[in-house]
């Protein structure tokens, strides 16, 4: 069973950073695309960012773009969302997804098939 385990969340204030870390545990899987979602209270899952399996391909949501990057260790089946200048608006549960099947990056929540248990994370103004 795969599971993806993610760390980095917590408080930060306005316009600060954040890291956020995400790894896949089992040792036979090979995760293709990545990515992370978020949700914010009272409103749907998004997406965030994504990265295909080799890293050359990246995919940002309008509202991330230039504030965010993602990146990935494929030796340790790991994504990592560096959160960059954060807004209030970041505030949210956000989740890592990787794919088995997607090699390239995509901001559909249809392309993964395993999900972290989510992350809070907290932008105070």
């Amino acid at each position: 069973q795969v599971q993806l385990v993610e760390s980095g969340g917590g408080v930060v204030q306005a316009g600060g950073s954040l890291r956020l870390s995400c790894a896949a545990s089992e040792r036979s899987f090979t995760p293709l695309a990545m990515a992370w979602f978020r949700q914010a209270p009272g409103k749907e899952i998004e997406s965030v960012a994504a990265i295909s399996w080799m890293g050359s391909n990246t995919y940002f949501a309008d509202s991330v773009k230039g504030r965010f990057t993602i990146s990935r260790d494929n030796d340790k089946k790991m994504v990592v969302l560096q959160m960059n200048s954060a807004k209030p608006e970041d505030t949210a549960i956000y989740y890592c997804a990787t794919s088995q099947t997607t090699i390239n990056a995509s901001g559909s929540s249809r392309a993964y098939d395993y999900w972290g248990q989510g992350i809070q994370v907290t932008v105070s103004s």
